[in-house]
């Protein structure tokens, strides 16, 4: 295998533990059990990381031990999130963070994200999701919490489930789907 295609699988698997997506935003709740509002949005990652003039993520440090292990790992992502899987559909914000490989043992992939609203509803409001994805039984899904926001998510609370949604060219292209629940 190159060091391309090896490269191009970590940053897949790294991308497939980050699971991210792009946006339908489905409006606010009219209540919490803590007396607040619940918002669930609903969005798609589209994630390029080809590495050309498209791509949208960028390893900053390779693994720190080989083997196919992800410790020491480090990208950056500026990810474009849409209302539909489609990437012609509406864009309505940004993923923007970093992700690194933070175990020995499993594989983790610790990510810190900002969804950044550029269109809609919440236009100049964005949430924070932070921490170790895990997979939900099934591993249909991976669930990471939501640890604070900006704007009309200030001071928020909740989670995050994402899914792979598409894989077009898995050494290019990585489609999430995002449901992404919040008290406030």
């Amino acid at each position: 295998m190159t060091r391309m295609a090896a490269s191009h699988r970590a940053i897949l698997a790294l991308i497939l533990l980050f699971s991210s997506s792009a946006a339908t935003i489905a409006a606010a709740q009219p209540a919490a059990a803590d007396g607040g509002r619940t918002t669930h949005l609903h969005f798609y990652m589209h994630e390029f990381f080809n590495g050309g003039p498209n791509g949208t993520t960028a390893r900053v440090a390779p693994p720190a031990r080989s083997g196919g292990s992800l410790f020491g790992f480090v990208s950056v992502v500026d990810d474009a999130l849409r209302e539909g899987a489609d990437p012609a559909s509406r864009l309505v914000g940004r993923a923007q963070g970093l992700a690194a490989g933070t175990s020995l043992a499993d594989g983790s992939v610790t990510t810190m994200l900002d969804f950044v609203f550029t269109d809609g509803p919440y236009k100049g409001s964005t949430v924070a999701a932070f921490g170790v994805g895990l997979p939900l039984p099934g591993g249909a899904a991976m669930e990471r919490p939501v640890v604070g926001g900006t704007g009309a998510f200030r001071m928020a609370r909740g989670y995050t489930l994402s899914r792979t949604v598409k894989t077009a060219d898995p050494n290019s292209q990585l489609i999430l789907e995002y449901d992404v629940y919040i008290s406030h």
